[in-house]
């Protein structure tokens, strides 16, 4: 590659899966594209931050994606789905629920980086209570948290506003929170201080 390029940052993972995963091919295809001395940024929600060139960017996410590898914009967009490892099996722990959420939400333009995060089971390994928008598992159901933050001093676990949901019951409801804070949400207004300023009660008779 040129040193003239005129490079672009894409966020890159393996997708919605048994955890955080690359296969060899994975690695190979996006190796391709570094040059000595540089360095991949590995991000904790589970995505890889990788610089191409600008004009060769649809080649190159088509080559990625033909890979198996998940493509994503960087910046005032929701991130793809942090996950849990799904330890007792794909249908059992909700993974078609996850990917199918991912497909919806991940790369939608919002006034500040949202960050969500889905468990199959009450245990929490994918952290939903202290991100922006969290899905918990239970038996068949499912449960959606909003406004966790897991920095700073003012840390705290983020409320449950709806519970009992259905597949999708669940969509829907994800929809019309990330909508609702595109429309309302101050620019760079992070989602944890849109929460706290719209109000709980406001935001669940919004979404009703």
């Amino acid at each position: 590659m040129g040193n003239n390029e005129k490079k672009i940052k894409i966020a890159v993972n393996g997708g919605i899966n048994f955890g955080a995963k690359l296969t060899a091919k994975q690695l190979l295809v996006i190796a391709k594209y570094l040059e000595e001395g540089e360095e991949l940024e590995l991000t904790t929600f589970q995505q890889l931050y990788i610089d191409i060139p600008e004009e060769k960017k649809g080649e190159i996410i088509a080559e990625f994606e033909h890979a198996g590898l998940s493509c994503y914009p960087i910046g005032n967009y929701v991130k793809s789905l942090r996950t849990c490892n799904f330890c007792k099996g794909s249908e059992e722990e909700g993974m078609p629920v996850a990917i199918e959420l991912n497909k919806r939400i991940a790369g939608k333009p919002v006034p500040f980086t949202v960050k969500p995060a889905y468990t199959g089971c009450p245990v929490g390994c994918g952290e939903p209570m202290v991100n922006d928008i969290g899905v918990m598992k239970i038996r068949d159901s499912y449960s959606l948290y909003v406004g966790g933050k897991s920095k700073g001093k003012d840390a705290e676990a983020g409320i449950l506003i709806l519970e009992n949901l259905s597949p999708e019951e669940l969509y829907l409801k994800v929809d019309q929170i990330i909508n609702l804070y595109s429309e309302q949400g101050k620019k760079r207004e992070s989602f944890h201080k849109f929460v706290k300023r719209y109000g709980k009660d406001e935001l669940i008779e919004s979404i009703s």
